[in-house]
């Protein structure tokens, strides 16, 4: 019997803010992997602003780093809040960052994409406008299960910690659809 393959996944929230909801969940996704699969999550908040004079003198350490680390990684999870319909502006700038060339570390790869929101009405906007950037990034996106944590403040702790079962599982079936993809898109290229 052939050995597992091993997995490694980056999670990137797209809340930087003390106490995110979707750093909790991408914890909640680290706590329910399957066997063989890790979850490094990724700091964005240092990140500068994207403009083509920033990026004039090479790249700036803080996004070297982002990019060294998808590019280490088999797959992406993304966990992103909702803002006026879209994604956050910083997880938007981290993307414009990766997307420069030369080796664009996303191209390829899988991600899988949830989001938790104060909102009763959910992230699902976000979610939409957050999986056609990953088209432009070329990556393979999960479709299901969709993960759309709403009402967040009454389904974590005061620590972070995801208390709701229906949202754990949820997590649970989406990493390892995750992983699933990852393992045939190796098997593919």
């Amino acid at each position: 019997m052939a050995a597992a393959e091993e997995v490694k996944i980056l999670g990137i929230a797209g809340s930087v803010r003390q106490g995110s909801y979707n750093v909790g969940a991408l914890r909640a996704a680290r706590d329910l992997l399957p066997e063989h699969t890790s979850l490094d999550i990724a700091e964005i908040k240092d990140i500068p602003l994207f403009s083509e004079e920033a990026n004039r003198g090479g790249f700036p350490p803080e996004v070297v780093r982002f990019r060294e680390k998808i590019a280490a990684a088999d797959a992406i999870l993304f966990a992103t809040p909702e803002y006026i319909f879209s994604v956050t502006a910083r997880l938007k700038n981290a993307l414009e960052w990766a997307y420069i060339p030369p080796n664009l570390p996303f191209s390829g790869k899988a991600c899988a994409i949830m989001g938790a929101t104060v909102s009763k009405l959910g992230c699902m906007r976000g979610q939409y406008q957050l999986r056609q950037i990953c088209t432009g990034l070329n990556t393979y996106a999960v479709n299901a299960p969709f993960v759309d944590i709403s009402d967040a403040k009454s389904k974590f702790d005061a620590e972070g910690n995801l208390l709701d079962d229906g949202a754990r599982e949820l997590i649970r079936q989406l990493v390892v659809e995750l992983r699933t993809l990852t393992l045939r898109l190796r098997t593919r290229g």
